[in-house]
């Protein structure tokens, strides 16, 4: 039996201003129109033998992003960890072997990062079969991608003797300089470190307790304080949070004497970086380009531009990353990609929302979008997804003013400031609206089977999102 594991706690900060804080490059449609990143994960497990609905461990943040995307899928039976901190991959994967061995005896764990991109699935689950045997002969699986380039962004594996349909370990390597990425390629001995792991979860626990015992305490501890949380499993923070952070490779795979590596070729990228997709999207049909959205070119070659949007347009340039979103736009050097994360370092050092959040901000009843906002005003479009409904709840600094552009909105409000004893529940259908006062108990529900959409003005002193009391949520918020 397989459980996936699928780990889903990365920022993508290399790919601002589309991947953000809170909605970060694992929950976008990078690599196709349809999917996220996650959901490609998750589906290329289709065809496996015996292979469970997945574990995904995501922080508290994302959970209901999570959530909404795989039940999109019709996945309603995974188990979500919370981490309450982010302490790495080791003791996530301890995490997920724990709960992993509640539901089956000794279950075989084929770990996963989110946000990860493959291109033939076919190759994918020959590796995974391939692993299995491994598996079986009590070895610690990675897998290792055939590469094609003196890559300097990535680890390398360095194959050992040769076992069934594989190789042992004989180093993990760190990312190397372009002297040495060259020596690796040449050689033909060294493969780039996928990040994607396949064990029993009984064998890893067992090796973190031989080389990396702390972290399992810590791990055991907290993992023995988890709670249930409507679907998801939070676990306990206070230990959690004592825990060392370190990665698999350094805690376990680097020590053990089970380390074994498939060597596959199944059109493999992380993404890491605006760079990556180009190479994945690039057409010699369009001048070299790759482009995404409402873009016109003349005379440009070997760029990735990415409209969000509006019209972008580029004229004689070449080698650049132009992307637009509706509140930012990046311009940068193809061969300077990695550098975006400098932007996104320098957003949060002067503490601006940029880094963290789109205009469109999404919560689990659906998602809101601000369309102005100047002194004493906004407005937004709300989004509420057909059978959801907002918390019940109050503002003291600002009165709203609703109207329903499409589907069916059910309002219940006080009748006056603070009135929590006089409820009551109108419907309101498309050209209609109505006026939520300061200080008004209120709460919005979809009871249709079409989304929701109003626009919200909103009038007052302060505006922030931090002014809501809320004295009932559906989705358990404080």
């Amino acid at each position: 039996m397989i459980i996936p594991v699928v780990l889903s706690g990365g920022s993508g900060s290399r790919l601002w201003p589309v991947s953000r804080e809170h909605y970060p490059k694992q929950f976008l449609k990078l690599n196709s129109e349809k999917h996220s990143l996650l959901q490609e994960t998750v589906l290329r497990l289709k065809g496996l033998s015996d292979c469970r609905d997945p574990i995904v461990v995501c922080n508290d943040q994302h959970r209901f992003l999570v959530a909404e995307q795989l039940g999109s899928l019709g996945i309603s039976s995974s188990r979500i960890l919370l981490e309450p901190v982010g302490r790495n991959t080791a003791p996530a994967l301890a995490l997920a072997a724990m709960a992993a061995l509640e539901t089956a005896e000794d279950p075989v764990l084929l770990v996963m990062p989110a946000d990860h991109v493959i291109t033939d699935v076919v190759a994918f689950q020959t590796a995974v079969k391939q692993g299995l045997e491994l598996v079986e002969g009590g070895d610690l699986v990675t897998f290792g991608i055939q590469p094609d380039s003196p890559n300097t962004g990535y680890g390398y594996i360095h194959k050992g003797d040769p076992r069934a349909g594989g190789y042992g370990v004989s180093a993990f390597v760190e990312k190397p300089d372009i002297k040495r990425a060259k020596a690796y390629l040449e050689s033909g001995e060294y493969l780039w470190n996928s990040g994607i792991f396949l064990f029993r979860a009984g064998l890893y626990l067992a090796e973190l307790a031989e080389h990396a015992n702390d972290i399992l305490q810590c791990c055991e501890t907290a993992y023995h304080g988890r709670h249930e949380d409507l679907d998801f499993l939070r676990i306990e923070g206070a230990s959690f949070a004592e825990c060392r952070s370190d990665s698999i490779d350094y805690a376990v795979m680097e020590k053990t004497r089970r380390a074994a590596v498939i060597p596959m070729d199944p059109g493999w990228s992380d993404i890491g970086a605006w760079d990556a997709l180009y190479a994945l999207k690039a057409s010699d049909a369009n001048g070299g380009n790759a482009v995404q959205g409402d873009v016109l070119l003349h005379e440009a070659h070997g760029n990735y531009i990415r409209s969000e949007s509006r019209l972008v347009a580029a004229v004689g340039v070449d080698d650049l990353i132009i992307v637009e979103t509706d509140d930012a736009v990046l311009v940068a050097d193809r061969s300077r990609a990695q550098d975006t994360k400098q932007i996104v370092n320098a957003l949060k050092a002067q503490q601006r929302s940029e880094c963290h959040t789109h205009k469109s901000v999404y919560r689990p009843w659906g998602h809101y979008r601000t369309m102005v906002i100047s002194e004493g005003f906004q407005v937004k479009e709300i989004v509420v997804n057909p059978g959801h409904t907002l918390s019940l709840q109050m503002h003291h600094h600002r009165a709203e003013h609703w109207i329903v552009v499409q589907g069916t909105a059910r309002v219940t409000m006080g009748e006056g400031h603070g009135d929590t004893e006089n409820l009551r529940s109108f419907l309101l259908s498309e050209d209609e609206s109505t006026y939520i006062s300061l200080g008004t108990i209120h709460r919005l529900e979809n009871p249709g089977v079409i989304a929701l959409k109003l626009i919200e003005v909103q009038t007052g002193s302060y505006l922030g999102e931090d002014d809501i009391v809320r004295f009932n949520d559906a989705y358990g918020r404080e």
